[in-house]
């Protein structure tokens, strides 16, 4: 409360008094003298201001002068523009006095001060006017004091009345002030706890999401924090908190993403095998039932089909087909997919994050980079791979796996694999593939092995044909490893006709019953309407390796034809490849065998008389090898490309071999029954029969003559020549052997006798076939030579030496000259004791005589030559 007293002393109205309401009472005023307007001015500003600047002195004589009386009229003007014109605006009134005469100023001053003492006077006129209300004033004004006084003491002791009154409304005031003002902050908490929960609900979730492991939840749980929420709380502390979290949780899940990644790509590096070997299995499943469907069909259907080969090729097609339909069927339950067999949830989840992040690329980079190491490795195969079909399973299986993923990737991701990508690796791998398999196979001695191989690359191509990769250089390959194949069968087949040869007893096969000549007709296609008709037992020409050697041969040939399946090429190809490995068989190793066999030391004439007639039933068997690779490759042997197989030749050079092995043998035994010859170059008579050697010889050789019945003529015919042809010359080498010095005569007629013998021989025609005396001719220079000593014909010799009708044209001069002169040494020996007979001084005079004319002819000879 404010005391009265401050109204009072600062002259307001006071507290208790009431105020006047409207016009205040008239009071008469005393008449007042008529003011001049200057009191409605300030002057004070004026004449401070007027005071305040210096006066510059006047000059003398215009102060003298009085010249500054006209300005006083100018002065007034400016008092009456000072009075009537507002304070702002005085500032050019009073320049102008300063702008005039230069006494101006002093003048003007004095006509102000002038102006100040009448308003002066003015004033104190007024106030005396006005005195006496101004002395009723503070009468009355005394006479209220006392009721003043009464008032002021009401009002102390209603102001603490009022104020002990308050007190208690002022605790509740304040109570309720506190109370609004809590109320009003709990509504404030209330409103920003509203807005601060969901950003915390949604931290909460991306905490449990993250204990959850999902991660890509989790980042799209802070997007919607980073864009919905946090600029709402971005004031409060505990949201940059959370926001300077929120990196390192994005980095937690990369790492945490990227480590499954790499979980992933070591789980799928060692599972690979495993979803290579079923997708393999898988395809080769519906291959097999593809093929076998499609042969059963051209069996049924009968198309260009032998009988036999149909039968059999139907029941193992059945068999076949029977096998793969239980596969299916019990593979049909459970067909398991690359998904079932690997998790690719990381690689989603990592791409999703990686693409969340907005690093995509960088994922992308680091995939890809980890799989080309992997493919790497996985096409680096062991060193032992070519050991084992199973290490190159093993080696295909994960090569197949790898793609099979990669493949996968490609079509439920989008660009993290492209189609270049896999195209442009799976190159690179099919490069070191076919490097792979070319080093590695070379090593492989086996057949089978190689068959194998050859399949395992069939299904990983067609695997991997189903997938989309190009895989046409992997059946370029296999026609490499084709020549190799047949490199290992011939190799094979090699030892298989060693071992025949072998174990064949060379001698014609004995049939004892139907049974067993149908056995042998079913192996090997003779014919022979000779043969039927004969009773039991009787026996084939050929030993028992001709049907042993035609099995082997379409053994041989489906062998080839099992690698030269499933490479996609026609039939007309097929043909040509069994043909021209059939060939390579006949020509090469059957040939090489054969040869071989007929080099050995041990073969003697029986076994190569065997082995010709051998040879001729196999050439004669050659059409039905033809036939039988038509019915396989349903291509016709009309065909202009259609390649012959070489069999003939071979077999015929074969056979030549043969013969001329025949020759040397028999040659070889002639020597052997020559040099048993035991001949007394000395004796004065013989002994009037043959030499015993020599009729075992001629003995030995008509049992070897009636074995060659079985031969063709010529060839028996030939034997038979060479044989006498090679005797005639041993005998005749015997006689001009340099070691032999002397011959008798009668040794030359214990050697006549033996001559005689084989000229009975060759006229016996210990081979039939010869016309005349043709065989006898191969000894008729013997004979020639034998009759020439025998009668001592010289005249005659000598007369008709060169002519064409000469009686001994066949001997040459040489030939008697040496032995001449071996029977001038013997009688020149037997003359020490009769060299005074007449008779042998003549004979050696004789010899001495065609010595000299035998020796001219060889000079003249020797000349000519």
């Amino acid at each position: 409360m404010v005391p009265h007293e401050h109204y009072l002393s600062r002259g307001g109205p006071h507290p208790l008094r009431p105020t006047r309401q409207g016009p205040a009472p008239s009071r008469k005023p005393r008449p007042l003298r008529a003011a001049p307007r200057l009191r409605h001015l300030p002057l004070a500003p004026v004449v401070r201001a007027a005071r305040a600047r210096p006066v510059p002195p006047l000059p003398a004589k215009m102060a003298e002068s009085g010249e500054a009386l006209g300005t006083v009229p100018e002065h007034e003007r400016i008092l009456q523009e000072i009075e009537s014109t507002d304070t702002a605006c005085v500032g050019p009134t009073l320049r102008s006095v300063y702008d005039d005469q230069p006494n101006a100023h002093k003048k003007f001053m004095e006509k102000l001060d002038a102006c100040i003492r009448n308003h002066d006077k003015e004033i104190e006129k007024m106030c005396n006017f006005h005195h006496q209300g101004f002395v009723d004033a503070i009468t009355e004004l005394l006479k209220v004091r006392a009721d003043a006084e009464k008032l002021k003491v009401q009002v102390t002791d209603t102001n603490r009345r009022f104020q002990d009154a308050g007190k208690e409304v002022i605790v509740q005031t304040e109570d309720i002030i506190r109370c609004r003002i809590q109320q009003r902050n709990i509504t404030t908490v209330v409103e920003k706890l509203q807005l601060c929960l969901p950003v915390l609900e949604m931290y909460s979730k991306l905490k449990e999401q993250m204990s959850m492991k999902r991660y890509y939840s989790a980042l799209k749980t802070m997007e919607q924090l980073e864009n919905v929420y946090f600029p709402r709380v971005s004031q409060y502390r505990f949201c940059q908190l959370m926001i300077d979290t929120l990196p390192k949780l994005r980095d937690d899940i990369k790492e945490i993403s990227m480590s499954d990644l790499k979980d992933f790509l070591e789980s799928i590096r060692k599972h690979s095998d495993k979803i290579g070997e079923t997708a393999m299995k898988q395809a080769q499943q519906q291959k097999s039932f593809s093929v076998v469907l499609q042969k059963q069909n051209n069996v049924r259907f009968g198309k260009n089909m032998h009988v036999n080969n149909e039968r059999i090729l139907e029941e193992k097609n059945d068999v076949v087909l029977k096998h793969v339909l239980e596969e299916e069927a019990e593979n049909e339950e459970e067909v398991l997919t690359v998904q079932d067999l690997v998790d690719f949830s990381p690689v989603y989840r990592c791409l999703h994050i990686y693409s969340a992040l907005g690093d995509e690329e960088t994922f992308e980079n680091y995939y890809r980079k980890q799989r080309k190491k992997q493919a790497r490795l996985v096409l680096q195969p062991q060193s032992s791979v070519h050991e084992t079909v199973d290490g190159y399973r093993r080696y295909f299986t994960q090569i197949v796996g790898f793609f099979v993923v990669e493949d996968h990737i490609l079509h439920v991701t989008q660009g993290l694999v492209t189609r270049a990508y896999t195209d442009e690796l799976w190159n690179m791998a099919l490069s070191k593939i076919i490097a792979v398999l070319r080093a590695h196979s070379s090593y492989c001695t086996d057949p089978d092995l190689v068959l194998e191989l050859k399949n395992l690359i069939v299904i990983f191509a067609d695997t991997l044909q189903g997938y989309g990769f190009p895989v046409n250089r992997l059946f370029d390959l296999l026609f490499e490893i084709r020549d190799q194949y047949n490199e290992t069968l011939l190799k094979k087949w090699a030892g298989i006709f060693r071992d025949i040869f072998e174990e064949d007893n060379y001698s014609p096969i004995p049939i004892g019953s139907e049974e067993e000549y149908k056995v042998v007709i079913s192996k090997f296609p003779f014919q022979d309407p000779d043969l039927e008709k004969q009773s039991f037992p009787k026996k084939f020409p050929m030993s028992q390796s001709v049907p042993l050697i035609y099995i082997q041969v379409k053994e041989f040939i489906y062998a080839s034809l099992k690698f030269s399946e499933s490479l996609h090429r026609s039939s007309t190809e097929i043909d040509d490849m069994l043909r021209k490995s059939t060939n390579l068989l006949l020509t090469r190793i059957l040939s090489s065998c054969l040869l071989n066999l007929i080099r050995k030391p041990h073969i003697g004439l029986t076994e190569l008389v065997q082995i010709i007639i051998n040879t001729t039933h196999l050439e004669q068997a050659c059409k039905y090898l033809e036939d039988f690779i038509t019915n396989i490759t349903n291509i016709s042997q009309e065909t202009v490309h259609t390649t012959r197989l070489y069999g003939l030749s071979t077999f015929k050079d074969a056979r030549h071999a043969a013969e001329g092995e025949i020759y040397t043998k028999l040659n070889q035994k002639i020597d052997e029954f020559v040099q048993l010859a035991d001949y007394d170059w000395t004796m004065a008579e013989s002994d009037g029969r043959a030499s015993g050697y020599l009729m075992d010889l001629i003995n030995f050789l008509r049992s070897i003559f009636q074995v060659f019945t079985h031969l063709p003529g010529k060839v028996a015919q030939t034997a038979c020549m060479s044989a006498c042809q090679h005797l005639s010359t041993s005998l005749m080498q015997m006689l001009l052997d340099s070691e032999l010095k002397q011959i008798s005569m009668g040794a030359v007629q214990q050697f006549n006798l033996d001559v005689i013998q084989c000229e009975l021989f060759a006229s016996s025609e210990p081979v039939p076939g010869f016309q005349g005396d043709t065989l006898q001719l191969a000894f008729i220079d013997l004979r020639q030579l034998l009759d020439l000593f025998m009668v001592w014909d010289w005249s005659t010799y000598l007369a008709d030496y060169g002519q064409p009708a000469s009686k001994y044209l066949r001997v040459n001069p040489h030939t008697a000259l040496t032995l001449l002169e071996k029977m001038k040494d013997t009688s020149k020996k037997n003359n020490i004791f009769s060299q005074f007979r007449k008779n042998d001084r003549d004979r050696q005079k004789l010899i001495e005589t065609v010595v000299k004319q035998l020796r001219g002819l060889v000079t003249g000879m020797s000349q000519h030559m």
